[in-house]
C-alpha cells in the first residue's frame, strides 16, 4: 500500500508540474503556433538542461525590417489587409516584434535611387529632406508603433552616403572622400532630428551597411575597418554627442561574421575609439547552415561589455513560393553562394530548409552572446520584390495587392516562436542539449537545438527545434526539476514556464 501511495503521489506531482507550463508548436504537419497539451512518447529521447542561475547576455529584442518595398506594397493593399499584417507583426496576439531596422536613403529594396541630401556639396544639409520616407515608410512605422503595447527599438543603416560625397560620384560602390567626413556625420544628425520630429526615435545607427560592398550590384559604399573606426572616432561620434544624440548607439561593421576579428580589433583599438561604439552588427549570409559560434565568441572575448546584434538575414536569391507551406519545410532552399561562392566556400552553402535556417540561426546566435536578431523585409510580393535592383528574396509574409491577399509563410511562425515569447530585457540562460555539440554542416542541419531565457516577468521560455524526420521525447530539466514532453518531427516548440 505504501508503494502504491508513493506512486500515486509522484503521478500527482508530475501532473501538477505539467500544468505549470504551456507549450506551443509549429511543424511540417501543418500546426502553426498550436498550443500542445498531449505529449506522445517517442523512441528517441533528448535531455535538455536549463541552468537558471547561469545568466548570460540581456536580450534587446527580435524582429524585422521596415523597407520601402514593404511599406509601398502594403500601401497598395486594402486598409483591412494592411492592418492585418501590422497586427500580426506588432500586436499582442501576433509576433510582438521588439527590435526593427530600416534604411537611411535608398537600398536594393527601394523603388529607385535617392538620398536625403540630393543637392551637390550641401555640406550643411540646408536642403535635407525625408519627404520620400513620408510617403509610405514613416506611416508604416508610426502605425506599427500604435499597435505595439511594449514598443520597439529601431536600428537605421545607410547603404550609401549621398553620391556627391564619394570618389566615384555614384550611389553604387565608391569610397567616402575624406573632405566629406564631417558632412556625412551631419547627415546622420539631420536624419535623427527629422525622424524625431515625426515621433520616431532611433535606437541605433550603423555607419554603413555591408562595408565590403555587394559587388556593385546596388547601393553600397566601401569602408575598411580602420577608416570606419576613425570616422566614428573623429566625426560621427563627436557630432552625434554635440547635437544631443550621444545616447544613440553606434554599431560597427554590419556584414557577415567571418570579418568579426579584424573589425573588433579596429573598433576597440583604444578607449578614444571604443567609447563611441556600443557594439557590433552582423549578418548571416556567410552560410546557409553555420552560425559561426567561434566568430561570435571572438567578439565577446574582445569586448564583453559591448553588444552583438544580428541586423540582417533573409532567404535570398529565391523567388517566393506562394501558398506552398511544404516548400518552406523542404531542403530545397538555395542562396547566392549556391551559384556564386568560391569553390573553397561552397561547402558553406548547401541546400537548406528555410524554416530551420531561421530557427537554427536565432538559437545559435542567442547561445553565443548575440543580444538582438533582425530579419530583413517584413513583406514582399509574389515576385520577391518590389525593388529597383530586382534582387528577389523571400519574406515571412507575402502579399498580392491585385488580389488583396496575404500569405503567412511558415517562416513567419518560426520567428514568432522567438519574438512573441522571448521578451526585451530577458536574460539568456545556460542550456545544455544531450549528446555531442554539432560541429559539421551535416550535424548542424539535423541537430536538436534549444535556447532559453528568463523574461522580466519571471517566466522561463525555452525554444526547441527538432530538425529530424522522427519525433523526439524531451526530458527537460530546469534547476533539477524534470518535465516529460515530446516534439514532433520537423518542428519548432516554445515552452513557457
Amino acid at each position: 500500500m505504501k508503494t502504491k501511495a508513493l506512486l500515486m503521489m509522484a503521478l500527482a506531482l508530475q501532473a501538477c508540474s505539467q500544468k505549470e507550463i504551456t507549450v506551443w508548436e509549429t511543424n511540417s504537419g501543418g500546426d502553426k503556433l498550436v498550443q500542445k497539451t498531449e505529449f506522445a512518447t517517442a523512441e528517441k529521447t533528448i535531455n535538455i538542461e536549463v541552468n537558471s542561475a547561469e545568466e548570460r547576455q540581456t536580450l534587446i529584442g527580435i524582429g524585422g525590417s521596415f523597407t520601402e518595398a514593404t511599406s509601398s506594397l502594403l500601401a497598395q493593399m486594402s486598409k483591412e489587409k494592411r492592418q492585418e499584417v501590422i497586427d500580426a507583426y506588432f500586436g499582442e496576439d501576433g509576433s510582438r516584434y521588439s527590435l526593427t531596422r530600416t534604411h537611411i536613403g535608398s537600398c536594393d529594396f527601394s523603388r529607385g535611387h535617392y538620398s536625403y541630401a540630393m543637392e551637390k556639396d550641401d555640406t550643411l544639409m540646408e536642403h535635407f529632406s525625408i519627404a520620400v520616407d513620408e510617403e509610405t515608410l514613416l506611416p508604416l512605422i508610426k502605425d506599427a508603433q500604435a499597435v505595439s503595447k511594449d514598443g520597439f527599438k529601431l536600428v537605421s543603416s545607410p547603404w550609401s552616403a549621398p553620391y556627391w560625397m564619394k570618389d566615384n560620384q555614384s550611389d553604387i560602390g565608391g569610397v567616402l572622400l575624406s573632405q566629406y567626413q564631417q558632412a556625412y556625420a551631419n547627415y546622420f544628425v539631420k536624419y535623427l532630428e527629422a525622424y524625431k520630429e515625426k515621433g520616431v526615435d532611433v535606437w541605433a545607427l550603423t555607419p554603413i551597411n555591408e562595408p565590403y560592398g555587394n559587388n556593385n550590384n546596388w547601393e553600397s559604399m566601401y569602408f575598411d575597418p580602420k577608416y570606419e573606426a576613425a570616422f566614428v572616432r573623429d566625426y560621427m561620434g563627436p557630432t552625434l554627442e554635440k547635437a544631443g544624440f550621444g545616447d544613440v548607439k553606434i554599431l560597427g561593421y554590419d556584414q557577415n561574421r567571418a570579418g568579426i576579428p579584424e573589425w573588433t580589433d579596429a573598433m576597440y583599438a583604444d578607449e578614444a575609439t571604443s567609447k563611441y561604439f556600443s557594439g557590433l552588427a552582423v549578418h548571416w549570409y556567410e552560410s546557409t547552415v553555420d552560425w559561426f559560434p567561434e566568430m561570435l565568441n571572438k567578439a565577446r572575448e574582445k569586448a564583453p561589455e559591448k553588444l552583438v546584434i544580428e541586423t540582417e538575414g533573409c532567404v535570398d536569391a529565391e523567388v517566393p513560393h506562394w501558398k506552398d507551406d511544404a516548400w518552406y519545410w523542404s531542403c530545397e532552399g538555395t542562396d547566392w553562394g549556391w551559384d556564386w561562392a568560391p569553390d573553397e566556400q561552397k561547402h558553406l552553402h548547401p541546400k537548406y530548409v528555410p524554416v530551420f535556417r531561421y530557427a537554427r540561426d536565432i538559437i545559435g546566435c542567442l547561445n553565443n552572446w548575440v543580444s538582438g536578431w533582425i530579419d530583413w523585409n517584413m513583406v514582399l510580393n509574389r515576385q520577391g520584390g518590389p525593388g529597383w535592383a530586382k534582387n528577389w528574396c523571400c519574406a515571412p509574409v507575402l502579399a498580392d495587392p491585385d488580389a488583396d491577399e496575404v500569405y503567412f509563410t511558415p517562416m513567419y511562425y518560426a520567428i514568432a516562436h522567438f519574438s512573441r515569447f522571448l521578451r526585451p530585457d530577458a536574460k539568456v540562460l545556460g542550456v545544455k542539449v544531450g549528446g555531442d555539440e554539432p560541429t559539421t554542416i551535416e550535424e548542424k542541419s539535423k541537430a536538436v537545438m534549444a535556447t532559453a531565457v528568463r523574461n522580466p516577468d519571471g517566466s522561463i521560455a525555452v525554444v526547441v527545434i527538432n530538425q529530424g524526420d522522427e519525433p523526439v521525447s524531451i526530458d527537460l530539466a530546469i534547476d533539477g526539476k524534470h518535465y516529460d514532453l515530446s516534439i514532433s518531427k520537423e518542428a519548432i516548440q516554445t515552452i513557457v514556464l
